[in-house]
């Protein structure tokens, strides 16, 4: 596919060793920086810490939090 608007990544750095997960998170960081919007699925606060503007929680379907970093700290 070239050029997509839209990565949809489900869990993406399971399974994947140590370089896979660094070589993975680079990837997505580059895609970021080049406009894409990524939309990543994750149970890693790690990956989700570093690699994600907007938060989203769910449980059982249903929406318990949100967060967005680049939103002011009041």
């Amino acid at each position: 596919m070239e050029k997509p608007k839209l990565l949809i990544l489900d869990e993406p750095m399971n399974g994947l060793d140590e370089s896979g997960v660094h070589d993975m998170r680079d990837m997505i960081k580059r895609f970021k920086n080049e406009g894409l919007t990524v939309l990543l699925s994750s149970h890693n606060s790690e990956d989700i810490s570093i690699l994600c503007e907007y938060v989203y929680k769910m449980d059982n379907g249903v929406l318990t939090e949100q967060n967005n970093k680049k939103a002011p700290i009041v």
